[in-house]
């Protein structure tokens, strides 16, 4: 599993940098960005949790390998 963010969503409230700082952070412009790693087992857990938080609906997960719109 990976995270992404819908950039043209996020307002930069950083719910989901709260819940999972080891999966989002913020970039130089104030944008949240999503690692670009598969996911272990307890960050897709807490981005799962984030996902629901997300005011904007900005936050997904997609399976390793797919492609689509992202944070990229």
């Amino acid at each position: 599993m990976r995270a992404g963010v819908h950039r043209e969503l996020c307002e930069s409230n950083a719910v989901c940098v709260a819940l999972a700082p080891d999966v989002f952070d913020l970039d130089e412009n104030g944008l949240v960005t999503a690692i670009d790693d598969d996911l272990e087992d307890d960050q897709a857990e807490s981005v799962r949790l984030a996902i629901p938080s997300c005011p904007r609906a900005a936050v997904f997960l997609r399976e390793a390998g797919s492609t689509g719109v992202d944070d990229a």
